[in-house]
Parts: structure tokens; C-alpha cells; sequence
């Protein structure tokens, strides 16, 4: 929709082709329906967030940045509000207020939407983009083409890897589609004994073949497969770092649609690790010292009775379970080492990660077509004449707090204002 909006604003003939029967679908669910349109962060926030090739985004940002998109949705009619984190909102809360207004200018640039209307494959004639072929076989001629597909995540939004396929047709080097920002599965099955529960102020690391891949601080959820949350979701994004499937350029298979790694996506390696520090703000001694007081303070009681200031009640029973510490001891009992012990398993509770929810529930695609073939200044293929490329289909990813849909708006702005050259009138358009 952005890149439609800024195409007509510089003077082209759009038309804007949606597979589904309404324009927005995986925007509508984004940020829980609240839709978090950016990050109001400064330019080194941004940068710093976003995971793979961020040196690529400098001309797309530069050119549109957050104040940037912040100005143009509230001047759309869509005015919004900055949370914690720098995490900007439509002031309503509804994600539907950034589809009406992006809608609204659509309309007023007098650009063509197509409803229902399935892209086949992309037309080349010279080594130059000529058209698309409609799934009909209809061919609709056009100067210049932008691919705004989306990856992977959420395919019930329409997201089937369609992009990827149309770009690999077309000798661009695809980078296996990963799952990520998504939930992961836990081996532990106490998990989905807390499965509600969320745990605020905790930190969490996560270790892949002994290797530190991530360290965050914040908000987590336990769930019935394992955990989720702010902080699980950044974690996923570090997960084998991209995975060995990058480097060893895994493949994957583009079959109706569907874009599919050959061994799956929802793995992980043997040796990944989350440990939970559920006291973060004390250190070790500090919380021992905190032990030894609440152990006194309640010696005549059972150690499972001895816990209630320190977790939350569904949290206690696991707690008593995990430590091996006899749950019907005083408190005043309990020893030394079993101390010293429990206070490690506080700092340090560990969950073996077994795999990801996959693209069903991941927020986005990590992988796509590599960046080292679209040119970073236009967005537009090093491969094909008049072909751009925008957002989520690209090599591009970032953490959670709006980054993404950043990257969205910055690099489909950026595709429409760049195509320039060949004519628009007649019965040429830019798709």
C-alpha cells in the first residue's frame, strides 16, 4: 500500500494487485489488532534493532524515516500515541485506522486496487520486467513491477511465499525463509503446568552449542507447547543465528505457492538453551542474604509455605519440584547447600528449546531475496530492469517494537519514488 501511495504521488498510473478480498490482512492482526506502526526511537535505535543488513536500509530509512511515517498516518487522518519502548500506536487502538487511512489514499491518488486477483508470474522482455500473468493467464502489461508479498509468517494472511518464488523464476538468490519473532517449544513439561502465566521484570539468555546468542530483560509468557512473550520472541530471533541452513545455503522448494525448507523450520539443535534469571535486579549473594531472611522469618513453616514473597502462587509448586528440597521441610531446616542451590536454580532456570511454532505463529520471515541483489538507493533488482522490491520479501528483519513495519514503509516508499524512466500513459502501469 506504501509503495503504491508514493508511486501515484510521483505521478505514475498504479495498480495495486491483492490476492485476498481486502487490503490489510496482516496488518489488521499485527501489534495483538493495535497495530504498532514504528518505533519513535532515535535513527540508532532503529539501526540497532534490526537484525540482517541494516547498512542496506540507510537510503530507505534516511528517506522515510519514523517522524516520517508518524507525520504522514496522522495527516492521513490516523493520529497516534508513543507507549513504553517508544512503541507508536493509533491513538483508537485499532489496527483498522492505519487500513482506513492508507485506504483513504489509495483512493485519493487515484490508484486501481484489485481485489481477488491471483499474480501467476512476472513477464520479462530483455532482461526487463514487461507486466505480470495473472493466475487466469491474463497478462497486464507494465513499465515497472515492485514485489511487496510479505515472507512466510501468518500464511493464513495471505503471506505463501508467492514473492520468493517469482523472484528465484527470475535468477534472484533467495536466502532460506526462517521463521522468526515466534514462540518456542520447550522440552520441559512443567511448562504448560504455568501455562498462563506471565512473568514481568525477569531476564533471559539463550545459549546455542555453549555459545551466548542473546541476553533481555522484560515480559514473558509460559504457554501449553512452551514459552512467549517479548522477550522469547527477541530470543527467537538469535536463535543458531540465522541457522547453518544460511551459510550452507540450505534449500528450500517453492511448490503451490508454498515456499518450504527441505528439513522444516520448526528444529532446533540439541544444545540451545533458555536460562530464566527470575531476580535479575539482586546478584547472587544478595539473593542468598534475601533466602536466609525469608527462611528465618518462616523456619516453623514448610518450605512449600515458605515461598510466597518471592514467585507468583502458580509458580511456587514447580519451585519446590525443581529445587529437590523435601517440600514438607521447615524452612528453618533447609541446609546451606540446598540454599545456595535454590538460589542458583532463581538466577539460573534452565528450559531445553526443542523448536520453534513455525510460520503459523511467527511474526516475521527471516531470509528472502538477498539484498546483494537489489540495488539499496532505488530498491530496484540488479537482475532485472524495472523490477523493485519492498518490505518482508526482502533479506530483512529486525526485533520487536515496530522495526519491522518500519522497514516496510521506509523501503516501499523508497520503491515507489524511484521509478522512474519509462512512460506512464496509455495503457502502461506500474504494479
Amino acid at each position: 500500500m506504501m509503495a503504491a501511495i508514493s508511486a501515484a504521488g510521483c505521478g505514475h498510473k498504479v495498480c495495486l494487485m491483492e490476492k485476498n478480498e481486502k487490503l490489510g490482512k496482516k496488518l489488521f492482526i499485527t501489534g495483538k489488532g493495535r497495530c504498532n506502526v514504528t518505533n519513535a526511537g532515535e535513527a540508532d535505535t532503529f539501526f540497532s534493532n534490526v537484525r540482517s543488513n541494516g547498512k542496506f536500509l540507510y537510503s530507505a530509512f534516511y528517506g522515510f524515516d519514523n517522524q516520517a511515517v508518524m507525520d504522514y498516518l496522522a495527516g492521513a487522518g490516523c493520529p497516534l500515541k508513543v507507549e513504553r519502548g517508544d512503541r507508536v500506536f493509533p491513538v483508537s487502538d485499532h489496527s483498522s485506522d492505519v487500513i482506513a487511512a492508507l485506504g483513504r489514499e489509495l483512493t485519493r491518488r487515484q490508484v486501481e486496487v484489485l481485489l481477488h486477483t491471483r499474480v501467476k508470474g512476472l513477464c520479462l522482455e530483455e532482461e526487463r520486467v514487461a507486466g505480470v500473468v495473472l493466475e487466469d493467464g491474463t497478462l497486464r502489461k507494465a513499465d515497472k513491477v515492485i514485489l511487496a508479498t510479505g515472507g512466510l509468517s501468518y500464511p493464513a494472511t495471505g503471506s505463501t511465499g508467492d514473492g520468493y518464488r517469482f523472484a528465484k523464476e527470475t535468477g534472484h538468490r533467495i536466502l532460506a525463509p526462517e521463521p522468526s519473532l515466534v514462540p518456542l517449544c520447550i522440552e520441559e513439561t512443567w511448562c504448560a503446568d504455568l501455562m498462563g502465566l506471565s512473568l514481568k521484570n525477569v531476564s533471559l539468555r539463550l545459549v546455542c552449542g555453549g555459545r551466548q546468542m542473546y541476553e533481555g530483560f522484560g515480559e514473558m509468557l509460559f504457554t501449553h507447547f512452551g514459552v512467549s512473550g517479548p522477550l522469547v520472541l527477541s530470543a527467537s530471533s538469535y536463535l543458531g543465528q540465522g541457522g547453518e541452513q544460511r551459510k550452507k545455503g540450505k534449500a528450500w522448494q517453492a511448490q503451490t505457492g508454498q515456499a518450504r525448507r527441505e528439513d522444516g523450520v520448526e528444529g532446533a539443535d540439541s544444545g540451545t538453551r533458555l536460562y530464566l534469571d527470575l531476580k535479575p535486579a539482586i546478584d547472587r549473594e544478595q539473593l542468598d542474604r534475601r533466602l536466609i531472611r525469608e527462611f528465618q522469618e518462616n523456619r516453623n513453616r514448610q518450605f512449600k509455605n515458605a515461598l510466597g514473597s518471592l514467585f507468583p502462587a502458580k509458580l511456587i509448586p514447580v519451585m519446590v519440584a525443581l529445587s529437590g528440597i523435601d517440600s514438607e521441610k521447615k524452612a528453618g531446616e533447609v541446609t546451606a547447600l540446598e540454599r545456595k542451590a535454590f538460589g542458583g536454580l532463581i538466577k539460573e532456570l534452565p528450559l531445553r528449546v526443542t523448536g520453534t511454532r513455525g510460520f503459523p505463529e511467527a511474526i516475521i520471515t527471516r531470509g528472502g531475496v538477498s539484498v546483494k541483489d537489489v540495488n539499496p538507493k532505488t530498491m530496484e533488482s540488479r537482475k532485472v530492469g524495472g523490477l523493485y522490491f519492498a518490505g518482508e520479501v526482502l533479506d530483512l528483519d529486525a526485533l520487536t517494537g515496530g522495526f519491522n513495519l518500519q522497514i516496510a514503509w521506509s523501503t516501499g516508499y523508497l520503491a515507489g519514488q524511484c521509478m522512474e524512466g519509462m512512460g506512464t500513459g496509455g495503457d502502461r502501469h506500474e504494479l
